[in-house]
């Protein structure tokens, strides 16, 4: 056969699995519907598989298009990250560092580090996202971040997991709520109070390890609310909509008219780990991994 696969035949592949309608597909990619019809049946003549279930009601991956998915997705975020890195070695700059965190890291962990990595390494460039913990994961997986702080006990294989730092859990109240310093004894007076959690979604180990901080108290609270946000939290705590478990480091940065009180008494600790992609070439990870290992 005279035609082999090249990077156009990728790109209209990439296009059409993420729209799975070949008028939009074409209409993104500015050419016709026909023409791009041809060039993925052309894929499918070199790879000799059918990359596309189609009837005449939708269009569907196939087993094998959802591996070359995953694939071409790869080859295309690593273009683009060598595209960066030789931006950067072109503008003299060392390399940039793609970083997600949760905002319990936001205060001591984050800061901390990137003074620590402006002094060791000077040259390396860092972009800061606060985003909550399976989003970092699925970004990590898909090369379009470096470096992830989360509260997960386990993650996806091919992905390295090293804990940082063990907190405590504080209870959160509004300030005008009839428990106070004085009186506050445990959680359980708060047993009929509606309660706020981090979703379930996002974390279900995380939100089963709150949940068991009642339940050893001996009641199961009633979840009125549920945010992937802190601040969200800790304004509807405000407002009066209910009361909250957190991680006791949320405390610190923000000034709302809420009350924490640590919970110093109970076995639950949450963990802050930092994650990162074995397989992730970008010369600047080592060295910041190696900086929070020590």
């Amino acid at each position: 056969m005279g035609y082999q696969i090249e990077l156009r035949h990728l790109k209209y592949f990439q296009v059409l699995a993420e729209e799975l309608r070949f008028r939009k597909a074409a209409e993104k990619l500015f050419i016709s519907q026909p023409g791009l019809s041809r060039q993925i049946k052309q894929m499918e003549e070199i790879y000799g598989v059918d990359l596309f279930v189609r009837n005449k009601r939708k269009v569907e991956l196939s087993t094998a298009g959802v591996y070359l998915k995953a694939e071409v997705d790869f080859i295309f975020n690593h273009l683009e990250t060598i595209k960066t890195q030789l931006d950067n070695i072109g503008k003299g700059r060392e390399t940039e560092l793609r970083i997600g965190f949760l905002g319990s890291a936001a205060q001591n962990v984050v800061p901390e580090l990137i003074f620590r990595l402006n002094k060791t390494y000077p040259g390396i460039q860092t972009l800061l996202e606060e985003m909550p913990n399976q989003l970092q994961v699925q970004l990590i997986e898909k090369d379009k971040l470096d470096l992830g702080f989360v509260r997960l006990p386990r993650v996806p294989e091919g992905i390295s997991r090293h804990p940082i730092f063990e907190d405590t859990f504080s209870l959160v109240v509004p300030e005008d709520h009839p428990v106070n310093e004085r009186n506050f004894q445990n959680i359980r007076q708060l047993a009929n109070e509606p309660f706020i959690f981090f979703s379930s979604e996002d974390s279900p180990l995380y939100y089963d390890l709150i949940m068991s901080i009642c339940e050893d108290s001996g009641f199961r609270p009633k979840v009125f609310h549920k945010s992937v946000h802190a601040p969200t939290i800790f304004k509807l705590v405000e407002q009066g909509l209910g009361v909250a478990i957190v991680p006791s480091s949320l405390q610190l940065g923000y000034h709302l008219k809420i009350r924490f009180f640590e919970l110093k008494n109970i076995p639950q600790r949450t963990e802050l780990s930092v994650i990162w992609k074995e397989s992730n070439r970008n010369p600047a990870l080592q060295n910041v991994i190696a900086l929070l290992r020590g």
